[in-house]
């Protein structure tokens, strides 16, 4: 059985990587949302929780599960302090994650969504990596609109992420959300170079 081809899908906030993996999902592909699962592990993986209420102490949870905007509070400014609870999240992320894709065996590729895929280490994890990128007055506009935050709020958020022109250099595929070419076609389009990478790489392990 050959192992799938995994696809790393990035960008900064506003950028549109939500909705091409959601139009991913629609065409059959499976994506593998690390901030979504890293939420569900937070309030059940029993040996996640224990580090994180040793840490910041067991008020951190209520019944509901883990109040992330105090621990947003908490670690706010705090670099170092972020950088332990990162410490503790990445990890049991990757594992789960790579338990996903065994999972998964037969499917020919799959994909995983991360904002911080380079900043965690998840690109070591995958293949290839596509950035979905926009300008950054139209990364601030959706994130405004969509979260009912300022300006300001974004532009903060934005500084705490790996700068832009990094990812550009870093990433194998890129696709720009901003123009007014839809996103379904620049996808349809990806997916034909993916799949043929694909079947290359099963021809030349068929060779050997």
């Amino acid at each position: 059985m050959h192992k799938p081809l995994v696809i790393g899908i990035t960008g900064g906030i506003g950028s549109g990587k939500s909705t091409l993996s959601n139009l991913l999902r629609a065409e059959g592909y499976s994506v593998y949302d690390t901030d979504l699962e890293a939420r569900r592990l937070q309030n059940e993986h029993s040996a996640m929780k224990k580090k994180m209420i040793d840490l910041f102490g067991k008020e951190i949870y209520t019944e509901q599960g883990l109040d992330r905007p105090a621990l947003g509070k908490l670690v706010f400014g705090k670099p170092d302090l972020l950088t332990r609870l990162n410490a503790i999240v990445h990890p049991f992320v990757m594992a789960d994650f790579e338990n996903w894709v065994l999972n998964r065996y037969p499917k020919k590729i799959l994909f995983i969504e991360s904002a911080i895929l380079y900043e965690s280490g998840f690109h070591k994890l995958v293949d290839k990596v596509i950035l979905i990128t926009a300008s950054q007055d139209v990364r601030v506009e959706r994130v405004v609109k969509r979260d009912g935050v300022t300006p300001e709020q974004v532009k903060t958020r934005m500084s705490h992420q790996l700068p832009e022109e990094i990812k550009l250099e870093l990433a194998d595929f890129i696709i720009h959300s901003d123009d007014n070419n839809p996103l379904f076609d620049k996808m349809k389009k990806l997916l034909e170079e993916l799949i043929e990478i694909r079947n290359k790489q099963i021809s030349e392990a068929e060779a050997y």
